[in-house]
This record gives structure tokens, sequence and C-alpha cells, in this order.
């Protein structure tokens, strides 16, 4: 009794080929020798592989739906009903389909034209660039566009050839006898390496690869607001691809440079300054140098070391949404190393008169005298 293909691969007589394809795909994934080696489970691979082999080629369906056998040695298969024929219609970029989807089985040349790889680059900046911003030249050595030949590749006056050995397809196929009979496998063409043309005239200036590396100028603005770390996309400034394929992109990447003065914690910046020991009991003002111009400081009587003072708004401003960060001045109270006598006996004295300040913060009677001396006394006075 003659199979019944339909039946083997389960569906319609009047089944389309994409429905004929997808039902061999279901069955050789569960059944190929490599999932499941049982020889029951063999002979039913065989048996779905004849099935695809017949019902795919529209010729050879005809003759089956006829009342023929398209596998017999009459039929013009020159295989038996279990093999892989010569001229079937089912080889290995079908089970590759069937294992790992259509992409696996795309054949066909392959482009010389292809993107390019992005770049990277960094630039140091200072701390006020980084602060409100700025507009840097920057130069760049990358791949661009051969002019000799305008990314083709071949010398002026020539142009690529189809390859002889693969005929333009890019791949050649070797067939194979397995214990499942012939399998027809592909590999890339070693002559032109998968391309389907050869370029038997080379560009001299690139040397057939469509592009040179040279030296640019590009003007990059930095947002205000940037830190170590901080990257700038600049599309399409990159590398060119081979055969002048499309250029990928540039990053800039930004080393802010340490400043002698502030510290940068996000967007706020700190700073110390540090005072005599007289002027944080009294009280003072300090001139500090800020990224905003001169400012003043004021230092209340009685600030202790560690203390700190807030500038509000006088930081980095911030990269995403407005306003900017805060200025942190640390206080940092220094106490004197050595001293001559009467400065040891003014501070003796300030010891014996130690928690005699009255609430309201004014000095007890001869105190604030005993300040003032002090101040003279440690400011050489």
């Amino acid at each position: 009794m003659a199979t019944d293909y339909y039946a083997v691969l389960g569906v319609r007589r009047d089944a389309g080929q994409d429905e004929i394809k997808k039902a061999f795909r279901r069955l050789a994934r569960e059944l190929h020798p490599d999932v499941n080696p049982d020889p029951k489970t063999q002979e039913r691979f065989k048996e779905i592989n004849a099935a695809y082999e017949v019902l795919s080629d529209p010729n050879k369906r005809q003759i089956y739906d006829l009342g023929g056998d398209p596998l017999s040695p009459g039929g013009g298969a020159g295989a038996g009903a279990g093999g892989f024929g010569a001229g079937a219609g089912f080889g290995f970029s079908d089970i590759m389909d069937a294992f790992f989807g259509a992409a696996a089985g795309q054949r066909g040349p392959r482009s010389r034209t292809r993107r390019g790889q992005d770049a990277m680059i960094r630039i140091d900046v200072d701390l006020e660039e980084a602060a409100f911003g700025t507009t840097k030249e920057i130069q760049v050595d990358t791949a661009v566009v051969c002019n000799t030949c305008n990314g083709e590749g071949a010398a002026p006056g020539t142009s690529a050839q189809t390859c002889d050995m693969c005929r333009g397809r890019g791949e050649v196929s070797q067939v194979t006898r397995s214990f499942l009979g012939q399998v027809m496998t592909s590999r890339p063409c070693p002559q032109c390496q998968g391309f389907g043309t050869v370029v038997p005239n080379p560009c001299p200036e690139c040397a057939g690869d469509g592009r040179v590396r040279a030296r640019r100028t590009l003007t990059v603005k930095i947002p205000a607001g940037v830190d170590n770390g901080t990257r700038i996309q600049l599309a399409g400034e990159g590398e060119v691809g081979p055969g002048g394929g499309p250029a990928g992109d540039l990053y800039v990447e930004i080393s802010e440079n340490a400043h002698p003065i502030f510290q940068r914690r996000g967007d706020d910046l700190h700073c110390t300054v540090t005072l005599p020991m007289t002027a944080a009991a009294l009280g003072t003002k300090v001139p500090l140098e800020t990224l905003d111009g001169a400012a003043e400081i004021d230092i209340r009587p009685g600030t202790q070391s560690g203390q700190s003072i807030p500038l509000h708004g006088r930081g980095v401003t911030h990269l995403r949404g407005g306003g900017r960060g805060d200025l942190i001045v640390h206080v940092e109270v220094q106490t004197p190393q050595k001293l001559d006598p009467e400065q040891e006996e003014l501070l003796r004295r300030l010891a014996k008169l130690r928690g005699e300040e009255r609430p309201s913060g004014q000095f007890a009677p001869g105190q604030q005298g005993l300040f003032s001396r002090l101040k003279d006394a440690f400011n050489g006075r």
C-alpha cells in the first residue's frame, strides 16, 4: 500500500506550501535523531523527510496525487522512499529552519557595505566649564569614505565582478552521506568570502576596503552640569563602515579636572576655610572666590570647628532640570601650637572665665576686653 504522505505530515490534501513546511518543522524538532535517538523514531523521521520531499516539490506532488510514485527510480528522484535524493527539495537548510527558524536558513551573498563601529574619545574640562557648559573643538582619528573609489573598493575605472566559483551566490554546497542518507550542506564561498563578487583590481588608496583613516575637527557642545563619566553622543560621527557603509556614533566622555579650592559631590561644591581660634570665637567676615565671583562669608561668634555654612545656589547647574546645587563652606578652627608668655597668660585667664558667659551671648564683665586682648596677641599686635 502506498504511503499517505499527507497523513504522515498531518495536513489536508489541499494544504498550501506554508502549511506543509510548518508541519514538517514541527515534526522535525520532535523526531530528529539528535533529539530522540530511538531507532523507531529514526524510521519515523525518514518518513516525514520523504513526505516533505514529495509534497514540497510541485512536480513530485502532482505525480503523487495522480497515483504515481515520485521517489521510485522510474519517477526520476534517484533515491528510495526512505532517503534524501540528490535531486530532492529537502536539504541541510530545511533542518536548520526546523530547529532555528527561517533566519538560520537565510541564503545568498552578504553585502560588502556594513555599518561602521562606534568610537569614543575622552576630553578634559575644568570645573567652571562643567558647571556652566561650554563649546570645545576636538580632533578625532576615524575611518572615512575613500575619496578615490567612493567606498566601492575597486580601482578607478574598474568594478567588482561576479565570483566564478559560486556564480554570485556567495556560498558553495556540498553533498555528504550519513546514516540518514544524503545531506546537502552550504558554507561561504572561499574565493569571495561570501560576498558573491570579487575585486580583481583593488583601490590603491584603501586596498579595497572602501575607507581610509583621517583626522577631523569637530565642534562639541558641552551642556551645563556634566560630570566625570558623562558621555555625549554624536550620531553618525564614528567609524565609517566597510564598503563605505554608514558611520557609527561618536561618544565624547567627560573627564573633569581637579579644582584647587572646591571638591565636587554631585551638584554641590565643598571647600574649607581655616580660622584662628579668636576669629571663630569673636566672629569675622572671610572673603571667598566662588564660581560666580567674590563673596564674603559671615562667621558668627562662637563658630565651632567642623561647622558648615551653606551658600545656596552657588554650586553646579543641574544637568536635567533647572537650578543649581549649593556651595558648602566647612570651618576649621586653628589651635595655636606655640605660645609666648603673654599669650599663655591670657589663655589661662580665659580658662578661669569659662562658664561665665551670659545666656544673652554677651560677655561677662572683663571678658570682652580679655577676648580683644587675645585677638590682638594672636595677631601679633
